[in-house]
């Protein structure tokens, strides 16, 4: 088993409502124990350090994230494909495997 990374990336308008929660709820719950750490959602405000300074993320819409064991990245994106956010028109999840250090 390896580690994925889901990064959840929604349009910025998107509402929390009690049917999306509940939605959360009942993905969160399909995973499992397959959940190493359910993540947390991020402040839309960041800032990225670049070569000449910081700029703002003002457009960025990634929402935040979790990270899951899966056989294979096959599979985490199969999970992926049930998550709330990638039944939005303009939602996403990225998913990742993480490396070793």
């Amino acid at each position: 088993m390896k580690n994925y990374v889901y990064i959840f990336h929604v349009d910025n308008t998107m509402e929390d409502t009690d049917e999306l929660n509940a939605a959360w709820g009942k993905w969160f719950e399909s995973l499992g124990e397959n959940i190493i750490d359910s993540g947390n959602p991020f402040n839309p405000k960041a800032q990225a350090q670049i070569k000449n300074g910081t700029v703002t993320m003002d457009a960025d819409n990634v929402a935040g994230y979790t990270i899951v064991k899966a056989s294979s990245l096959e599979e985490a994106v199969t999970w992926a494909q049930t998550c709330p956010v990638a039944m939005t028109p303009d939602g996403s999840v990225s998913v990742y495997e993480t490396m070793p250090m």
